[in-house]
């Protein structure tokens, strides 16, 4: 790579004014900071800058006072769109971005085409903007990029969430990325593939105006107070800030408070046009989230920052990796952030000794860069970039794989700079790692109870408790948060209990398991493993922010600390704690409700309901007391969002393992009902019961049969040696908390409310008036087929010529939730809540289970629910075409069939087929053409493992040495 000024730069003065055109994306201050710092140096040199952005011009007049600025007001992407200061919402960015970039696209390029050539631009420079590098390139211009992330790299995460009908988005903005002649790469970068020619630059960093005395002077503050500045990134703070989150003696400098915000007294609101810089220099500590403005300005000024951890920003672990390099950074959990528990964080990080010596004339280095590469100096390094441009792809492909169990912001094998310009020292491969890690054995725990069975991921599962029972806390090396955290979970002197619960492959029932219908279903070979150890509060190992929240409270209280890995896959904090009496109430467990609320109060956090619900349902339901403090560890390979039951995996699991360490005998099928409930009333997802039950209640090769009502197992069927069954991941991401699901239930509920009532009907008109002679229904059934459909609890109970003949007619296509509520009242579901502004459709879902109890339709069925999607029907087809091609060849067909699975709405396809070489080779032909097709590698699910029931529970205990 290039050194900072560029290979072969040649700083001697420039010939004449140049015209830059400098755009600005649509997020963010850190953006337009930086952009200050590069066009100063720029007008400085006599030039002219354009700025076109949509960042208030007050941002920049204030800074640079200049008739050489001009501001210009342009939208040309919406960065991201944010329900708060610390949550993205997905969609709506993505949506935002085709509205404000995709669909007048032809009309931006012809505009700005126009307005580049009217101010005669000398180049192009975006921060960073995709499409005006097409612009430029369409002029003859050439374009320079200044970041540390670009777009296609941080969409990608937001498609995996919100639907891959968006992936188009994110390939034209790579295209357009594509265009750039130069990419500028600040410290803390993330990967970048789009981009031919990269240059490293220093840090770009607003300079200091006032010495830390003189800002303590102007606003009151002694020069030896302990002072923390609140700054979450000129977003107004809305939080209700209370005296007593501060430590005794402590003042707090609060940045971007609005005029009507009331504030403690030892609180300062600052003004809006404070200078951060200033502030943060007169500051022991700062509070807030990282971006690359904070991330640059507290490493310039070695300041600790204490940072909350935002969702679905992926450019964070890139720049949280460089903060924790240089010992710069502290994570406050959300939850301990909302609640005002910052005590021990903001002492904690006093004890940092921040060491950023590196430079931080960023400003400087880039506007002599695009001086130079105005008028046609070299400035892109002598080095082939194709290696490091790989290397970027093969991140970003990791992410989007979505690998299960892998560390999917920063993976060890991506290597970083070592230069002071990079994110850190090159990490080591992850084959060294793994062949290291295979030298430790099983025989480093002490096996009390239980059995491997022969299972190699349990085997493993101990492997990485034995590493972490011998992780060196001071070794230089960096360690992985959750690892560091897990590490210290454990008393390894006593029994730890261990429980392994698998996913699981829906065969046959989908949806139709919550209106009672007969089930199959194959608990896959991918599982979830949990580590549970109990201990006396007095004895048990404690986080700092932990021990410091029990001294605050007088006295040791039982805990729960729970380390979930895998948490950089799902923008998830990879911690949580809580103390165990905050599940309690006047002495009775607190409501399900209460706990709901509690969760949803962090949603980095809230994955922590489907682990700590096992507690409070086990409190609730069994009447269990928890007096000992609890450690957990979670570790699933069942990837989450591909509708295989991850969750029920975790709910599965945690129980088992709780239940085995507080000696509570649950047989499987309970311990499913109960995990139902943890889904259904903790975390509030409403689900049926076949996932708990094929993760507790299966066995290795073996479908459970199973009937709905609630959950009756009639028999575990074996899968035939001729006949196999495959899982293929479509890539869309499945939620069965999401709406389209849960709105399909509603309607399924309405529909069954319905028929109830017209059987109702027809009950109360036979007994005033008596049969129609003519009647069919009476003829054949009579008055007692009508009294029990008048009292119908399960749909899949109806048959569906009682169901054609007698009620179809009669349910609504579609009905609001306003028209139903007046009509028939409740529709009796526990689970849901109907909204009186939505409209359900109502005879689809109705006739789904009806139908699917009676003979299998599924797959185009979930389509006419509403629950289809174009990756699952996709790969339907090409499991058609398969099976066509056999046929018109002569030959009988490999593959017999495909369907949609679980909750639907993307998420996984299961396919049946001949247990032979030609079907496997045929579903890898099927993987590759549907890669081709949309850009995504289906990951394969095959193999079945034994359920939690069937494991049992492992007890083991550290070898003495």
């Amino acid at each position: 790579m290039a050194s900072a000024g560029g290979a072969g730069a040649d700083h001697s003065p420039t010939p004449r004014s140049l015209v830059f055109a400098f755009y600005l994306t649509g997020h963010g201050f850190g953006h337009a900071t930086r952009a200050i710092e590069v066009v100063r140096h720029l007008i400085a040199a006599g030039h002219e800058v354009h700025v076109a952005t949509a960042v208030p011009e007050f941002v920049f007049t204030a800074e640079v006072r200049s008739p050489r600025l001009r501001i210009r007001r342009a939208i040309l992407d919406c960065g991201a769109v944010q329900a708060d200061a610390l949550t993205v919402d997905p969609l709506a960015t993505l949506e935002k971005y085709r509205e404000v970039a995709v669909v007048p696209r032809e009309s931006i390029l012809r505009a700005e085409a126009e307005w580049l050539s009217s101010i005669k631009a000398d180049l192009v420079v975006s921060d960073v903007v995709p499409i005006v590098c097409r612009v430029a390139s369409d002029l003859g211009v050439c374009s320079v990029c200044i970041g540390n992330f670009s777009w296609d790299f941080i969409y990608a995460e937001y498609i995996m969430e919100a639907g891959y009908h968006h992936r188009s988005i994110v390939w034209q903005i790579a295209e357009d990325y594509s265009y750039c002649d130069i990419l500028l790469r600040l410290p803390g970068y993330s990967p970048m593939p789009a981009f031919r020619n990269v240059n490293d630059v220093p840090l770009v960093v607003r300079g200091f105006r006032k010495s830390r005395s003189e800002v303590r002077k102007e606003l009151g503050i002694e020069e030896n107070a302990k002072v923390l500045v609140f700054n979450f990134g000129g977003q107004p703070a809305g939080w209700k800030l209370k005296q007593e989150w501060l430590p005794d003696g402590w003042i707090c400098l609060v940045c971007g408070a609005s005029d009507s915000q009331d504030v403690p007294p030892n609180f300062i609101k600052l003004a809006k046009d404070a200078y951060t810089p200033d502030v943060m220099a007169a500051s022991d500590c700062m509070l807030g989230k990282i971006g690359y403005g904070t991330a640059s300005e507290v490493l310039a000024c070695k300041l600790p920052l204490v940072f909350v951890r935002r969702d679905y920003f992926n450019e964070e672990p890139f720049l949280r990796n460089l903060l924790e390099y240089y010992q710069n950074s502290i994570e406050i959990i959300r939850s301990d952030f909302l609640a005002g528990h910052w005590k021990p964080y903001l002492l904690r990080a006093l004890t940092l000794q921040p060491c950023y010596n590196g430079p931080i004339n960023g400003g400087e280095v880039v506007a002599q860069i695009l001086q130079d590469t105005a008028v046609g100096k070299k400035c892109i390094s002598d080095k082939s970039s194709g290696a490091r441009r790989l290397q970027d792809a093969m991140v970003s492909g990791y992410v989007l794989q979505r690998a299960p169990g892998r560390d999917a912001g920063i993976p060890d094998w991506y290597s970083l700079s070592e230069t002071e310009t990079g994110a850190g020292p090159t990490s080591k491969n992850v084959a060294t790692k793994e062949s290291a890690a295979s030298s430790r054995c099983i025989e480093d725990f002490e096996i009390l109870h239980g059995d491997l069975q022969g299972l190699t991921d349990t085997i493993d599962f101990l492997k990485h408790l034995s590493e972490l029972s011998g992780n060196d806390l001071m070794s230089p090396k960096k360690q992985h948060l959750e690892r560091t955290a897990a590490s210290v979970l454990f008393d390894w002197e006593t029994e730890i209990y261990v429980a392994r619960a698998p996913g699981r492959l829906d065969v046959m029932g989908g949806i139709a398991d919550y209106s009672g219908s007969l089930v199959l279903q194959m608990p896959l070979r991918e599982a979830c493993h949990v580590a549970v150890q109990r201990n006396h509060p007095s004895k048990q190992k404690l986080w700092e922010h932990t021990k410091a929240r029990q001294l605050e409270n007088a006295g040791l209280v039982p805990v729960v600390q729970i380390v979930s890995f895998g948490s950089d896959l799902s923008n998830r904090a990879p911690t949580f704690n809580m103390d165990l009496s905050d599940f309690m109430d006047g002495g009775k467990p607190i409501s399900y409700e209460k706990a709901r609320e509690l969760f949803c109060q962090d949603p980095s956090q809230k994955w922590a309901a489907y682990v700590a619900g096992t507690i409070l349902v086990l409190m609730t339901e069994l009447g269990a007391q928890f007096t000992d403090s609890i450690s957990i560890l979670v570790s699933s390979a069942v990837p989450e969002g591909k509708g295989v039951s991850s969750s029920a995996s975790v709910e599965v699991a945690t129980m088992s393992a709780i239940a085995a360490a507080y000696g509570l005998n649950i047989i499987p099928r309970d311990l499913a009902l109960l995990c139902q409930k943890v889904e259904n009333h903790v975390v509030g997802a409403p689900c049926g019961v076949m996932d708990q039950m094929a993760s507790a209640c299966g066995e290795a090769n073996k479908l459970l049969a199973m009937v709905c009502q609630p959950a009756e197992v009639k028999e575990l069927v074996s899968i035939p040696t001729h006949i196999r069954f495959w899982g293929l991941d479509s890539g869309i991401r499945h939620s069965v908390g999401g709406g389209d699901y849960g709105s399909v239930r509603v309607g399924t509920y309405m529909g069954r409310k319905m028929i109830k009532c017209a059987a109702s009907d027809l009950v109360s008109e036979s007994l005033t008036s008596g049969p129609p002679v003519q009647s069919d229904c009476y003829k054949e059934n009579g008055m007692c087929v009508l009294k029990s459909e008048a009292a119908l609890e399960y749909l899949c109970n109806l048959p569906p010529h009682r169901y054609e003949a007698v009620y179809a007619k009669d349910i609504p296509e579609v009905i609001s939730g306003e028209a139903f509520s007046e009509k028939y009242g409740d529709h009796n579901d526990t689970v849901t809540v109907i909204d009186p502004k939505r409209s359900y459709s109502v005879k689809a879902p109705t006739r789904h289970p009806i139908y699917e109890n009676f003979r299998v339709e599924c797959h185009n069925s979930y389509s006419a629910c509403g629950l289809g999607s174009d990756g699952t029907d996709r790969l339907v087809n090409l499991v058609r075409e398969m099976q066509h091609r056999k046929t018109s060849e002569g030959g009988s067909p490999s593959l017999f069939g495909a369907k949609i699975t679980g909750g639907g709405s993307g998420g996984t396809v299961c396919v049946i087929g001949k247990n032979c070489a030609r079907s496997s080779e045929e579903i890898a032909e099927i993987q590759r053409r549907y890669k081709a097709e949309t850009g995504y590698l289906p990951i394969l699910f095959d193999g079945s493992s034994p359920g939690a029931g069937k494991f049992g529970y492992l007890k083991i205990r550290r070898c003495c040495p």
